[in-house]
């Protein structure tokens, strides 16, 4: 049986956090949340909160997937906000998620995503694709078996690291 037929559902956070680190996907689905303190995070959420003010902002779907604002054109836009590209594939592969979650458990097919950059005045399209519905269901597969496990998984060092909430709880 699939993920989808159990309708098993993860928040754009998780499918994020497993590209940045298994360690921290584990502690934050374990309600382990370091990020209340961290600078980085706040600046984020400045960010998030300042730009596109005329937007609806914060849609939640399913009281689980939670999606920065959507735009209606001649096509769904689901948008989401960051403040820079460093973590551009993690970013990426949450926002194809939100499009997968979209067209698999909504049935909305015509629908593509928009990464925002306010600070970079940049934008990057996302549009799935076969083959990265392939990969976010891998993926989804390896989050229920990381999130299932007794104990957090090894942190592994990064060189971001230093800038994660969870530095602290890894390696101090």
């Amino acid at each position: 049986m699939s993920l989808i037929d159990q309708k098993v559902i993860f928040t754009g956070t998780q499918v994020n956090y497993y590209i940045v680190c298994h360690t921290k996907l584990w502690l934050f689905t374990h309600n382990i949340s370091m990020e209340r303190e961290n600078e980085n995070v706040e600046i984020g959420k400045f960010i998030h909160e300042t730009s596109y003010s005329r937007e609806k902002k914060d849609v939640i779907i399913d009281n689980r997937v939670g999606i920065d604002f959507i735009r209606e054109k001649d096509k769904l836009i689901v948008c989401e906000v960051k403040k820079s590209k460093k973590m551009e594939k993690a970013h990426r592969y949450q926002l194809y998620y939100y499009l997968y979650y979209l067209q698999k458990f909504k049935g909305i097919m015509n629908v593509e995503g928009r990464l925002l950059y306010p600070t970079l005045k940049e934008v990057d399209v996302v549009v799935l694709d076969e083959y990265v519905i392939r990969e976010i269901e891998e993926m989804l597969s390896r989050i229920s078996e990381i999130v299932s496990y007794d104990a957090s998984p090894e942190p592994v060092k990064k060189p971001y690291c230093r800038r994660c909430a969870y530095f602290e709880f890894c390696w101090v």
